[in-house]
């Protein structure tokens, strides 16, 4: 017998058991104990399975989206009478309410918006409840929808405040900033009548070329895990069944997803299972263990020949059975098709079904396509009836923990009063200021005095026409940079605006086609904003990417991986002319990928990393250019000076970079690097006890100063080695971190602990363990310049 197999037996023995419990009650009241919101879920889950056919658990693992013509009519509104005919049995998610799928057409972009037609507050909570009317009015048992939506950066809809993109919150080293940011998106969600995020994503991304690196929050298992369980507590608190603003999470993309071969979106994560348990699998770990978690999503790609949709290893044995999840695991958009279209297992979409659910996914999204083939695949001994029963439960009990039960119905009237309130939106600016990064200030050139100004020039296509990254609708308003700077300055300074070089002919993220703009139609902008800039006391160029350029590639004829990581276009050729009147300048980056800025790097005098700002860019922009905010941002990535470095993480191996002819192995700018209009003096880190056991933890203090005129942050960081092992170790590994405001002159002890699992190893066996021996404890500002301590670990 599989462990699979007895797995399964437990679990079918356990729900008899509350099956049987069920029964009981509900004899003794009279009353369908799933109902009754005093008895417990699990008795009300068992309860309700019981008294369903076949067909009806079916429909409660699919999904409409590009099918949302079969509820709805030619105009979008929900029809109760086609939803009827075609889903008799019930439905158990739709995709995106807030979209107009089926009235519009679709290039199959899970987070794109239809310009101009997407619902808006009220339309989407109607909508709702409608849907919620005839699922609890019209179907035999009365089971309400699970809506999910996107929420990368803020809630994807019409409407909705738009936070900075995730690789910008990551920037803020913030974990309660980034709580207070997705329970903004929850409450916005939730007004609208959503109960399930697909999202935080939390791949753990190795390799900038890779578009969709802007979704993640970098580099660093540690990080990611750390910003991914704040976003969770955002998104769903701490208590189950869920306050009534908050949602559930879908974890993305599980895994190996952001270190794809060749650099290229879904290629094959060529790891191996150690790289996997050390790098790629922590942040979800810690997901499921620490936050409870309550729906996975496994990841397009394969890893070792098998795709994750059809890897039991992966969804039952580690997912379930090492780390005891007892969520749902929620396919990706098509890749249950995809297992035939795309990885060539199967040529028969009932026996990519058949795998995908033995390989423990629970539901599939965005429409029904295989699953609703599984009461024939029961029926002639293909798939065993308690696999269909236990992804029933699972996705029961996400309805029962989420309130759908007692409460399906949004309020109309209240959801567009719960969008983008203004606390909201001076949430959205605040994360901004505090995920800006200052890479460069030579000669204290920033901030920028307004008094001593009287024309600034300002230049840049994305200056004015404002980036926010991908998975994003419209928000209410965004402030650009020369919104900012006008509203900033009030008069007092002249902004003097040119477009200067021009990246493609379309910010659409959604569409196909990218065109770069002509060189010759560039030439004679860059001439324009050089004579703009000629005229200037101070210029301030807005360069870096845009939606199409780095983005997911969800098809063959829709890319947004590059084999560079250079500035797009004749970016270059603008800086290099500006640059060259000597005037005081600086750079402000708007992009969703680490840069190779190596030109800017050494002639400009001062760089900002913004990422992409949200709607508030433009104001937080302006908040950091004239001191109004001290910006404190760190680095979650590496920034490569070219592509031939790659891999740049900072957590190699010892053997890794011996060296190049003619170049160098150091990065252009390494991890958690971030500088400040202050100084700071970070001390030793001090050790409570250099000598432990190896299942005791360790207590590490560390002085941080404020040695400059100004009030500034600064992010602490901690760092771990492993001085010799039975198998190779990182050269360093994040292990805590801490940002603080510090006046001038003061002085904070920060105190960090580390436990046993930040002293492990996967072992020769493949077992964690804490090998005796000695760790070096770093601290400093950033991953390079560390001052260090001792710790003995021992039997």
């Amino acid at each position: 017998m599989t462990n699979l197999h007895r797995r399964l037996k437990s679990i079918a023995a356990v729900a008899s058991l509350a099956g049987i419990m069920a029964a009981s009650a509900a004899a003794q009241t009279g009353q369908a104990i799933y109902k009754d919101p005093r008895q417990p879920i699990e008795q009300r889950v068992e309860d309700l399975l019981s008294r369903m056919t076949l067909e009806e658990k079916a429909a409660q693992l699919i999904t409409v989206w590009e099918g949302k013509a079969k509820i709805q009519t030619d105009a979008g509104v929900f029809d109760a009478a086609e939803a009827s005919r075609n889903f008799p049995d019930g439905l158990g998610q739709v995709a995106r309410p807030s979209d107009k799928r089926g009235v519009v057409r679709s290039n199959n972009a899970a987070g794109a918006s239809a310009a101009g037609t997407n619902r808006e507050a009220a339309d989407t909570a109607t909508y709702v409840n409608a849907a919620q009317h005839w699922a609890v009015e019209r179907t035999r048992l009365g089971i309400p929808i699970l809506m999910h939506e996107e929420a990368l950066h803020g809630y994807v809809a019409r409407g909705a405040t738009s936070f900075p993109q995730a690789i910008g919150l990551a920037s803020s080293w913030d974990p309660a900033l980034i709580e207070r940011v997705f329970g903004v998106a929850a409450r916005e969600m939730r007004a609208r009548g959503a109960t399930l995020a697909l999202a935080p994503v939390v791949d753990v991304a190795r390799d900038p070329r890779w578009g969709r690196i802007e979704e993640t929050y970098g580099e660093d298992p540690y990080l990611v895990g750390t910003i991914g369980l704040a976003a969770i507590r955002g998104f769903q608190g701490t208590t189950f069944p869920l306050p009534a603003d908050k949602v559930l999470v879908t974890l993305k993309h599980m895994t190996g997803h952001g270190q794809p071969e060749n650099g290229t979106n879904v290629g094959p994560a060529q790891v191996s299972e150690r790289i996997l348990r050390e790098n790629f699998f922590p942040p979800f770990e810690r997901a499921v263990k620490e936050a409870n978690a309550q729906a996975v999503m496994p990841s397009y790609n394969e890893i070792d020949g098998v795709p994750s949709h059809a890897n039991s290893w992966l969804l039952n044995d580690v997912l379930r059975g090492e780390w005891g999840f007892k969520g749902a695991t929620v396919s990706d958009y098509y890749a249950i098709r995809e297992l035939i279209s795309r990885h060539h297992l199967f040529s028969d979409i009932k026996d990519a079904a058949e795998r995908a659910i033995k390989s423990g996914v629970d539901s599939e999204t965005p429409d029904g396509e295989a699953y609703t083939h599984l009461p024939e695949l029961v029926r002639n001994g293909k798939v065993p009836q308690e696999l269909v029963d236990n992804a029933v439960r699972r996705m029961l009990r996400l309805k029962f923990e989420s309130g759908l039960f007692e409460n399906p119905y949004p309020d109309v009237a209240g959801a567009e009063a719960k969008t983008a309130t203004p606390e909201a939106v001076a949430l959205a600016r605040e994360a901004a200021q505090r995920s800006v990064i200052l890479l460069k200030n030579q000669g204290g050139l920033l901030p920028l005095n307004i008094n001593g100004i009287k024309r600034i020039a300002l230049l840049g296509t994305h200056a004015k026409d404002t980036p926010i990254g991908g998975y994003s609708d419209e928000p209410k308003h965004v402030v650009s940079v020369l919104e900012g700077l006008q509203s900033a300055t009030a008069g007092k300074v002249a902004i003097d605006y040119s477009e200067g070089v021009r990246l493609t002919e379309s910010r659409c993220w959604s569409c196909d086609e990218v065109n770069l703009v002509p060189a010759e139609v560039n030439r004679k902008l860059i001439a324009e904003a050089v004579e703009t800039a000629r005229k200037a006391d101070v210029v301030v160029m807005v360069l870096g990417d845009n939606e199409q350029l780095s983005r997911e590639a969800w098809a063959d004829g829709h890319l947004g991986d590059r084999t560079s990581l250079d500035l797009v276009g004749q970016q270059n050729e603008l800086a290099q002319a500006v640059l060259a009147l000597g005037k005081p300048t600086v750079v402000v980056l708007l992009n969703g990928r680490p840069l190779s800025i190596n030109m800017l790097a050494e002639k400009a005098p001062a760089i900002l990393e913004g990422w992409y700002l949200g709607q508030e860019t433009g104001n937080a922009v302006a908040d950091v250019l004239f001191g109004k905010v001290n910006p404190g941002g760190k680095l979650p990535v590496s920034i490569a000076r070219n592509v031939g470095q790659l891999p740049i993480y900072y957590n190699r191996k010892p053997s890794a970079r011996r060296g190049y002819l003619f170049d160098t192995t150091t990065p252009l700018y390494p991890f958690g690097y971030g500088l400040s209009y202050t100084s700071f003096a970070i001390g030793t880190p001090r050790i409570a006890d250099a000598r432990i056991r190896k299942d005791q933890s360790a207590s590490v203090s560390v002085d941080v100063t404020n040695t400059g005129k100004r009030v500034g942050d600064e992010v602490v960081q901690l760092y771990v080695r492993d001085d010799e092992a039975s198998i190779t170790r990182p050269v360093i590994e994040l292990k805590g971190f801490q940002r603080v405001t510090l006046r001038p002159g003061e002085r904070r002890t920060l105190r960090f602990t580390l436990k046993p699992e930040d002293l492990s190893l996967w072992n020769l066996e493949m077992k964690r363990v804490v090998e005796p021996g000695t760790f070096t404890i770093s601290a400093g500002p950033n991953s390079v310049d560390l001052k260090s301590s001792k710790l003995t670990v021992t039997d």
